[in-house]
């Protein structure tokens, strides 16, 4: 089973899944950001987006349809991933290999969102590069926050203004054999 923890930058996607999985420890925790980083090393995305490369999209699908298949526990994803096309491609692949998926979506609002990306730091040895990545994550607010109505229809979405805590009781009660 794969337990995809969707949501704009700053929604709280990674922190919910450490909270999942200190409740779940068998759990493995996939994160696609990763095969994005591998793969911006081999070749540059146009858009400078590596969700905008093919090969990125089939890479993530198969790797945590592989997760799956070969070490049969759940595999819990936090990834913000919106653009329609892209979401049907990945689910799709994971459906058509009969894998169990679950999707969940923090719901947050701009203003939470933008407090939290202005409190984190993600490369604390190089300011400059820090602003650009909080200015990235911010710009993209917008249209995360747009892409709620385009989701699958079975996507759960969560008030990713709850704690930690209360976030992996709902998803735990509502996410059978996890």
């Amino acid at each position: 089973m794969i337990v995809w923890i969707n949501g704009a930058f700053g929604s709280g996607k990674t922190t919910l899944v450490e909270e999942v999985r200190k409740r779940r420890p068998e759990a493995l925790v996939f994160d696609p950001e990763t095969v994005g980083f591998v793969l911006r090393e081999i070749v540059a995305p146009s858009t400078g987006d590596f969700q905008d490369l093919r090969l990125w999209r089939r890479q993530v699908a198969s790797l945590a349809v592989g997760l799956v298949e070969e070490h049969r526990r759940p595999v819990l994803v936090p990834m913000t991933l919106v653009e329609p096309r892209y979401v049907a491609e990945i689910f799709g692949a994971l459906k058509a290999a009969g894998i169990a998926s679950h999707h969940y979506f923090l719901d947050a609002s701009e203003e939470v969102l933008v407090r939290r990306i202005d409190g984190r730091s993600f490369t604390p040895d190089a300011p400059e590069q820090d602003e650009r990545v909080r200015a990235w994550c911010k710009s993209r607010i917008d249209a995360c926050r747009a892409a709620r109505a385009t989701l699958p229809d079975d996507t759960t979405f969560l008030d990713a203004e709850s704690t930690p805590a209360e976030l992996a009781d709902e998803v735990l009660s509502r996410t059978p054999g996890l």
